[in-house]
């Protein structure tokens, strides 16, 4: 009796078993001539991307990366903002003065330029800038990372995705292909009609499960054309004969790379330097400020004498200002500083055990994937060889229809749990590095290595 091939891929048919597919998984009818069948396949190569490509993409358009980098090119101008009240200030006041009597008028150009020389509370304001523009661009450092890792999961669910939908539509083809064989017996008096109706059963069931796993593909389509602006055609999928990744840290030395290396640690931790600066300068608030100015005036019209027209009186002098009461409001500015330093603080804190536990919980996974990845690989031996047997034992009569089908749905079950447990074990590590601050391009160049050449 015909095979049913569970989990063979669709591009692996031969054209009497369907339409054959091309590299890029194109469907290529078997009258096309030689010459158009060359063209579909160098078609269907060429629109492949890899890793490394959609990360291209998506950086280029990910709008939660261009909003991080939007969030730190603001905070760098507000430590330009916070630095231009120690640079010296210059403007210029003109005024027009009539008198009722005669009519006569009076034009003045004061010029007023001023540096300060003693400001400790703008100093410690502009130091909190420059320490809250550094934790911003710590936290864009954490969007890359956070981009990459978020490219990958997208990636790897629609390849997910992609695969098993494969596999329920081969699961649905081998049913069919056993109905139809199945009918064939009855009607040759070979079998009675329960197998015939079991059969279809289990091929309306799988029939479902494909329409399930269409609409899964979809969703994961549209989940990678949210960051990358362009839905995909064709991505190149992890090879085959992928070996589990070896892990050459520790967990302690991991954890301890990511309290070094880790971006939002660090981000949050420039957020507490910032809290300390504001208390600097909210306590300063008591402090005199000095400053020196140059004013000049010039007066012209019917009001002014003879002697004054031509002059211009040039003022240099110090300012010193001392405050002596504001309300209260200085020792309410210092309290709320330091209450945003403690709460600073905290986060921190947080931070750090979160970071301690999603290294510590990614270095397991990558363990639990290589395990998985080996455990997954005997389990389809098995089921190849199981279902081969089944085979052998329906055409002597010693196994049933279900236990055929049910050697189908185990073997389809096992591929699919390999090609999960491999994708599964890449973004473990990628997470695993993201947890630690060394998710870079680097990082996913050598996953790229790992996928398949077009």
């Amino acid at each position: 009796m015909g095979r049913p091939r569970a989990a063979q891929c669709a591009c692996h048919r031969r054209p009497g078993g369907g339409p054959d597919r091309g590299a890029g998984g194109v469907r290529i009818p078997v009258h096309l001539p030689l010459a158009a069948l060359a063209l579909a396949l160098a078609a269907g190569a060429t629109r492949a991307e890899d890793l490394l490509q959609v990360w291209a993409q998506a950086r280029a358009a990910d709008p939660v990366l261009r909003q991080a980098a939007a969030f730190s090119g603001a905070q760098e101008a507000a430590a330009r903002e916070a630095r231009a009240a120690l640079l010296p200030q210059w403007s210029v006041q003109a005024s027009e003065q009539r008198e009722n009597g005669d009519g006569g008028r009076t034009r003045s150009v004061t010029s007023s330029l001023s540096q300060p020389l003693f400001d400790l509370a703008a100093l410690r304001t502009w130091d909190a800038s420059r320490a809250q523009a550094s934790a911003e661009s710590a936290r864009l450092a954490a969007a890359e990372q956070a981009a990459r890792a978020r490219v990958a999961e997208a990636y790897f669910g629609l390849l997910s995705a992609q695969a098993q939908l494969a596999t329920a539509r081969d699961n649905e083809e081998a049913f069919a292909r056993q109905v139809s064989e199945a009918d064939t017996r009855f009607k040759a008096g070979l079998s009675a009609q329960v197998e015939a109706d079991q059969s279809r059963a289990y091929r309306e069931l799988a029939r479902g499960n494909t329409l399930a796993a269409e609409l899964a593909v979809a969703d994961a389509r549209e989940a990678l054309a949210q960051l990358t602006g362009t839905a995909p055609i064709q991505l190149q999928p992890l090879r085959r004969d992928l070996q589990a990744q070896p892990l050459p840290d520790s967990a302690d030395a991991w954890a301890e790379r990511a309290l070094q290396g880790n971006p939002v640690l660090r981000g949050l931790a420039l957020d507490v330097e910032a809290s300390e600066q504001r208390i600097s300068a909210a306590r300063a608030g008591h402090l005199p400020t000095l400053s020196m100015g140059v004013d000049t005036t010039q007066r012209r019209g019917d009001g002014v004498s003879a002697i004054d027209a031509g002059r211009t009186p040039t003022l240099i002098g110090l300012r010193l200002t001392v405050p002596l009461f504001a309300g209260g409001a200085v020792a309410a500015a210092t309290d709320r500083a330091s209450f945003q330093r403690e709460a600073a603080r905290e986060q921190l804190e947080a931070g750090r055990r979160a970071v301690l536990r999603e290294v510590r919980a990614q270095v397991l996974a990558v363990g639990q994937g290589q395990a998985q990845l080996r455990a997954t690989q005997v389990a389809v031996q098995a089921a190849e060889r199981a279902l081969e047997a089944t085979r052998t034992g329906l055409t002597l009569g010693t196994r049933s229809t279900t236990d055929l089908l049910l050697a189908i749905q185990t073997l389809a079950s096992a591929q699919n749990a390999q090609t999960q447990a491999r994708h599964r074990h890449v973004l473990a590590l990628l997470a695993l590095h993201q947890a630690a601050g060394s998710l870079g391009d680097a990082e996913l160049a050598a996953v790229n290595a790992l996928l398949e050449t077009r």
